[in-house]
């Protein structure tokens, strides 16, 4: 990891010198913006129509003074020539994916991506005629043989959820520019503190920046990075479907990176901490953690990231699959809160059979078992999450 990376995260993309003497930029809190004249107005959109930047704010809908500054400050963590900010993380995948693709084309997505995304590719985007294939997260071959003379895309999450695969990104790339096929990848669980897929010649970064990136569980936000290009094409789509982010949660978010280096180290050794301990108790059958010798991934963990984040997936020892067994040791936790997030300072688990609306025999096939745990560590001491998590063990 970069030396300098808090202090970019404090200082980058903000005006040394703030509206008023401010410290921290203001919420400019408008849904448009005046003009002094119509000269003013002329002048604006003659500069705007000859691309001369910088330009200033016209409506909420195309940009924000407090959105921008959170923009920029992304683009510098992951090294990317700019970013955009949207109303959810959700909001910047299927924007860009309208943006990229069109009827006829072929899209390329690893089945290990978040299920919303996965819904997206499947139900909406094959109503306009654009096809998707699902490929694994560990057969190279497999990503390579379904490369069609259509595909313009190759979608991938690393690590992935709920199991943490990590996608070998060198590999991924080399197949995708011998195709001329654009890549995307979202980064959520990693955060450019762990992995920065610019880096490796990925094209697009895609963050829920709901979760680590906000870091405090108080914010909806997404956030599309990579080159001025490709990004220019997308702003245009997010000005006409309206999926803007909003000036205070950018406000919040601009407070959340500022201590995002600090956050995220103390996860990556809650995490490693944590997956260790469960991974030698005799209560749990199996851990899933990027950073144990035990994962699939490990090797390539070890050489594309960082840390290997706060997540810990584990399944419960017992009898075939119990699922009352589960809930009960989620019950007897008292540290972290029962929700479906990740990312914050407060840890969270769940049991994802609990939370998914399909029966017993669609979770399976959907590769969730019924005693499977995901925990998402906050910044609590670790020694009082793991004697926490040692007294539920013992409760069930």
């Amino acid at each position: 990891m970069d030396d300098n990376f808090s202090t970019r995260a404090v200082h980058a993309g903000e005006e040394r010198r703030k509206p008023y003497g401010a410290l921290t930029t203001p919420i400019v809190q408008t849904s448009t913006y005046t003009f002094e004249d119509t000269a003013e107005i002329l002048d604006f959109m003659h500069r705007k129509a000859a691309g001369d930047l910088p330009v200033r704010d016209e409506y909420g809908r195309y940009s924000n003074p407090t959105q921008s500054a959170a923009e920029r400050k992304i683009a510098a963590l992951e090294g990317g020539e700019q970013a955009l900010l949207f109303a959810s993380g959700m909001c910047a995948i299927t924007t860009t994916m309208l943006t990229l693709l069109s009827g006829g084309d072929h899209l390329v997505m690893v089945s290990g991506s978040y299920r919303r995304t996965r819904e997206f590719a499947l139900t909406f985007l094959s109503r306009w005629g654009i096809e998707t294939t699902l490929v694994p997260v560990d057969e190279p071959a497999a990503l390579a043989t379904a490369i069609r003379p259509t595909t313009r895309l190759i979608f991938s999450e690393t690590p992935t959820n709920p199991y943490l695969r990590v996608m070998d990104l060198p590999r991924m790339v080399g197949i995708a520019r011998q195709h001329n096929v654009t890549t995307i990848v979202d980064s959520t669980f990693a955060t450019p503190i762990n992995l920065r897929p610019l880096e490796y010649g990925v094209d697009l970064v895609i963050h829920s920046a709901t979760k680590y990136l906000g870091g405090h569980n108080d914010l909806l936000a997404g956030a599309v990075v990579g080159s001025g290009k490709i990004l220019g094409t997308i702003e245009k789509t997010r000005g006409v479907l309206g999926g803007v982010g909003n000036p205070h949660d950018a406000y919040l978010l601009l407070r959340g990176l500022k201590t995002l280096d600090l956050r995220v180290r103390r996860q990556n050794e809650n995490g490693q901490r944590v997956a260790q301990f469960l991974e030698g108790h005799p209560a749990v059958r199996r851990v899933y953690y990027p950073g144990l010798p035990s994962h699939p991934d490990y090797e390539v963990a070890r050489r594309q990231m960082a840390g290997f984040g706060g997540v810990v997936s584990f399944e419960i020892e017992g009898h075939g699959e119990d699922e009352d067994k589960t809930g009960r040791f989620i019950d007897l936790l008292c540290l972290p809160y029962i929700g479906p997030t990740l990312g914050g300072v407060e840890s969270i688990v769940e049991q994802p059979a609990a939370l998914l609306s399909l029966d017993r025999a669609e979770r399976q096939a959907a590769g969730i078992k019924d005693n499977l745990v995901r925990y998402a560590l906050g910044i609590e001491d670790a020694d009082d999450l793991i004697a926490d998590l040692n007294q539920a063990l013992a409760g069930i």
